[in-house]
């Protein structure tokens, strides 16, 4: 069978599909509420070389960005601008006292200094002066230019280049990966206590002079505006689009955990959850260890862990929403054992919360499916290969594209529910809306759900976080 693409609100509750074209015709979801970022205060931290540059490109974005081409106008669509009366109506606001110039004399220090000690000058420079400018208070969100003496990667133990966190770079199917140090999560790992995020961004992104780094391509123009600013809005607490929800429907709860090792590779696995709501509303718990089973070798929790982590992320719920969820999904990277099951039934007993739905969420399903002539599945495709198993194509074909969209054949994810009080088609349905709450990309075919998809990108900053240090609770902080 064939799901219909999710909607997803945006201003005025207006609906629609894509989050470009949603934002672009009615604005974004919180448009006209008290607390939505009519302007956002970008402290720039930086090589003095590039912060100009970068500067006078944020500028040359509030006015519209023309589309790539017209071959695929629902693709690549035009960037509207950004400012108080288009697009996200906000403005970003910059000032020179707001600004903070890597110095050229750490800057060759970097460049001279072998691996590892490049990246970890890299970091510490870095860290002091966004540590001075984030103190002084006068910024929502600071911009951090990558500097390019640095390597891709150090410590690398997969063959794909770092991204380093900026989200212009980069397709969203495209596979995890490797577990490696570098500078995006190693600098999101030193500051985690500051009150605000940080987004960091290369070169390549805004000079067109600067190729990308090896291994990648550059998107164009206006679909790199567009996933900078909509992650800025939503750093600075703007909510650019939500799921949608009817008022007769359970206030949910959405769980996502994973699990890490720490950078030293000594520590057992911890486990990590996302606490989020349709608002899109993140919020971070880090749970207790975690074992590898013998019989599986997947990591798992001990009941008392998996109750004490359930109750972690209920009361983080608490705090956020000043009250209790009706209902949790629970979404899990590794599969239920009992006595886990039990450990997070009995968590949701003690809060008198009546529905509670766990389901193992696989990143890769051994099936696959093939449709006539040579486009891969439609996204959206569901095949029902058992009770309690599913194969979801959230990758695949595009009809409002006309076009399939990636770069690497699409595989669906797994769905794998312990309970559900939904049909398959219903849990298959939520888990395919939930792939499109992602503020780093904004084309409509992420292919994870938020709970997992953020709940791995927190765990590649947790690895290098002691277990005694303050985390910040905001998922903006991670992304």
């Amino acid at each position: 069978m064939i799901l219909d693409e999710p909607e997803l609100e945006f201003g005025g509750a207006a609906r629609h599909i894509d989050p470009r074209f949603g934002i672009t015709n009615y604005g974004p979801a919180d448009l006209g509420a008290p607390d939505a970022p009519r302007a956002i205060r970008v402290g720039l931290v930086g090589p003095a070389d590039q912060l100009d540059g970068l500067r006078r490109w944020l500028e040359r974005c509030r006015e519209p960005i023309a589309a790539k081409d017209e071959q695929y106008p629902h693709l690549f669509p035009e960037f509207p601008g950004c400012d108080t009366d288009r697009g996200l109506h906000t403005t970003l606001v910059f000032s020179d006292r707001n600004t903070r110039a890597i110095s050229s004399r750490d800057l060759r220090a970097i460049e001279t200094a072998g691996q590892p000690a490049a990246l970890t000058k890299a970091v510490s420079v870095y860290a002091e002066e966004i540590r001075a400018l984030a103190d002084e208070n006068r910024v929502d969100v600071l911009l951090v230019a990558r500097p390019e003496q640095l390597l891709e990667t150090a410590g690398r133990s997969s063959g794909r280049p770092d991204t380093s966190g900026d989200p212009s770079m980069g397709a969203p199917d495209e596979p995890p990966p490797g577990q490696f140090a570098n500078f995006h999560d190693l600098l999101k790992a030193r500051l985690l206590n500051l009150r605000q995020p940080i987004q960091i961004i290369r070169r390549s992104t805004w000079d067109e002079a600067t190729r990308p780094p090896e291994g990648h391509s550059r998107q164009d123009e206006a679909s790199r505006a567009w996933n900078l600013h909509v992650a800025l809005y939503y750093k600075a607490g703007g909510v650019p689009w939500r799921l949608l929800r009817s008022p007769t429907e359970l206030t949910t709860c959405y769980v996502g955990i994973a699990f890490y090792r720490s950078d030293d590779g000594n520590a057992l696995n911890t486990s990590v959850a996302q606490v989020f709501n349709e608002r899109g509303d993140g919020v971070i718990v880090r749970g207790g260890p975690a074992r590898i089973s013998r019989t599986d070798r997947q990591p798992h929790l001990v009941r008392a862990d998996a109750h004490a982590l359930l109750l972690q992320a209920l009361d983080a719920y608490r705090r956020e929403h000043h009250t209790a969820p009706a209902r949790i999904v629970l979404h899990k990277t590794s599969t239920f054992t009992g006595e886990e099951a039990r450990g997070f039934r009995d968590a949701a007993d003690e809060r008198f919360i009546d529905t509670l739905e766990m389901s193992w969420v696989t990143s890769s399903e051994g099936a696959a499916a093939f449709r006539p002539g040579d486009a891969p599945p439609l996204r959206g495709t569901l095949a029902v290969l058992g009770e309690r198993e599913l194969a979801l194509y959230a990758t695949g074909s595009i009809e409002f594209y006309r076009t399939y969209p990636g770069m690497y054949i699409p595989h669906p994810i797994g769905i794998r529910p312990i309970t559900s009080a939904q049909n398959p088609r219903e849990l298959a349905a939520e888990v395919l809306a939930l792939t499109k709450m992602n503020w780093n990309q904004t084309r409509l075919d992420g292919r994870l759900p938020v709970t997992l998809r953020t709940a791995n990108q927190v765990k590649s900053v947790l690895r290098f976080c002691p277990p005694d240090q303050a985390v910040a609770t905001r998922y903006a902080h991670y992304m």
